[in-house]
């Protein structure tokens, strides 16, 4: 993703997802209400209280003894024009996609946190994402950057020490990309503020998430709103 420029720091909320309605029986817990986790034993949720808003919560899941169990969370920051569904998204919009993905590898500026089972990228010189539509490599890691990807239509990743120090990739539009929809779409590092598209968080829980990830549970990411067409318990 290409980050947009954002004055000030964005705040987030915190939302109550598992919680109980009042005079009510308490909810199970949200990827039980789930239409679908991934198959795996381990879910992110990243869960925004509306499909305008910049700021939400991503949780870290667990499934023990057939009951998902939450292990971490941390506030989290979505695209400055906040969700759009993930099919219909355009590059370009500053909006994060909705939907539920795999999480093909991890990446990061610094070393991987101690702890961490994923296939980690270390970041190099020149390493970037293409995000030209013109390109063979829309929506890849490439190093270095091939001719057919123009550097300004692609993210040199070094170049964002902060926000890439540690990251995941989100497999949005990544299996079969369809140009002009979007690449470069990660869980990072909180920056400034808002994000162009991507999810971030704290660092110090983007740590704690890399060092929670196993690959072997098959984590998923699913993205979206507490309710209405871009529910998070739609996918």
């Amino acid at each position: 993703m290409r980050f947009p420029v954002v004055a000030g720091v964005v705040s987030a909320s915190f939302l109550s997802l598992g919680g109980a309605p009042p005079g009510g029986a308490p909810q199970a817990p949200l990827p039980a209400r789930m239409a679908n986790t991934g198959g795996g034993s381990q879910l992110i949720t990243a869960v925004a209280p509306r499909a305008g808003s910049t700021s939400g919560t991503v949780t870290w899941w667990d499934l023990r003894g057939g009951t998902w169990v939450k292990t971490g969370s941390a506030a989290a920051r979505f695209g400055a024009n906040g969700l759009v569904e993930g099919a219909s998204r355009r590059q370009g919009t500053n909006t994060t996609p909705t939907g539920l993905y795999e999480l093909p590898y991890a990446f990061g500026v610094k070393a991987a946190p101690h702890g961490t089972d994923y296939k980690y990228r270390p970041v190099h010189p020149d390493s970037w994402w293409c995000q030209d539509n013109a390109s063979r490599s829309y929506n890849r890691w490439v190093e270095p950057r091939p001719a057919d990807c123009r550097a300004g239509e692609a993210e040199r990743l070094i170049s964002y020490p902060t926000q890439y120090a540690y990251a995941l990739v989100i497999a949005f539009n990544y299996e079969r990309p369809v140009r002009e929809r979007g690449a470069g779409i990660f869980l990072h590092v909180n920056g400034r503020g808002a994000t162009a598209g991507c999810v971030s968080v704290p660092s110090a829980a983007m740590r704690r998430i890399l060092a929670w990830a196993d690959r072997g549970k098959k984590p998923h990411i699913a993205i979206g709103t507490t309710d209405g067409a871009t529910a998070v318990t739609r996918y």
